[in-house]
């Protein structure tokens, strides 16, 4: 009720203007239509991988369809033509349109790791492991501040590392140095990856402890447990504030502002 319960999707913009460039196209997607009032679309949409929770948003923009629109949709590239792959996701039988029915003003394509300038942005991806299909991480910076996305993140694959929770390894460190802000998966707790791990998700503790191995300045956590209450989120963050990095928990409208001013929930803006 307080948290929300839309999946992945993250906007950005720069000081002043609309949001142009948004990480994931989950069902949160849609938030993005009351923060653009009337207005069309006009940016780039990054997915950091193909799953369900991360795509099926993007047939129920409203910005998107409106007049004047222009959405790129990026995605790892998986050696196959992007559109047709996405649409494995979406089209008939098991849905009434294919990506193409979108419109003239989308496109699809697919992105190699490496960096990218984007809606005038600095994007730098790198492949991360995660399971079911190739997966990417993001650090987004324009100059005066940066932030760091894995919103999904399966760091076990890749050995114990230091705490038992997952391997510190280069990719992750890189994309998270000394960001203003690391947005992790922190589906899990320490105490549940072990029974939970299959899935290829991350936990809180996990997300935390990158934090500070990277020197990200806070990290947010995110892409929550879906049956996860408000107040078993309130109590993880309880538990674990004790840490040298500040904590934030993804919540629904909330808004953070860079550099420095970090945000509290509320409603979107």
């Amino acid at each position: 009720m307080r948290y929300g319960g839309h999946t992945s999707c993250v906007a950005l913009a720069h000081d002043g203007a609309a949001p142009s460039l948004v990480l994931d196209g989950g069902t949160g997607l849609t938030n993005l239509d009351r923060v653009l009032g009337d207005a069309p679309f006009g940016g780039t949409i990054l997915l950091g991988h193909l799953h369900w929770d991360h795509t099926h948003g993007l047939p129920f923009f409203a910005a998107g369809a409106r007049p004047g629109h222009r959405v790129q949709v990026l995605m790892p590239d998986h050696g196959s033509d992007a559109e047709r792959l996405l649409a494995r996701a979406f089209s008939p039988p098991h849905f009434p349109i294919e990506p193409r029915a979108l419109g003239d003003g989308w496109s699809f394509d697919a992105m190699e790791e490496g960096e990218h300038t984007l809606e005038g942005f600095l994007v730098v991806a790198k492949e991360i492991p995660h399971k079911g299909g190739r997966t990417f991480g993001f650090r987004v910076s324009d100059g005066t501040g940066a932030i760091a996305y894995f919103s999904d993140h399966h760091p076990l694959a890749l050995g114990p590392g230091p705490a038992g929770v997952g391997e510190l390894h280069n990719a992750a460190l890189e994309l998270a140095a000394g960001v203003d802000v690391l947005i992790h998966d922190a589906q899990y707790t320490a105490e549940e990856l072990p029974r939970l791990a299959y899935t290829g998700h991350s936990c809180a503790e996990y997300a935390c402890g990158l934090a500070e191995a990277a020197g990200a300045r806070q990290v947010c956590l995110y892409h929550h447990a879906p049956l996860r209450t408000d107040s078993e989120l309130d109590e993880l963050v309880g538990r674990i504030t004790s840490g040298p990095v500040p904590l934030l928990i993804a919540a629904e409208g909330l808004v953070v502002r860079l550099p420095g001013q970090y945000g509290q929930p509320g409603s979107p803006k």
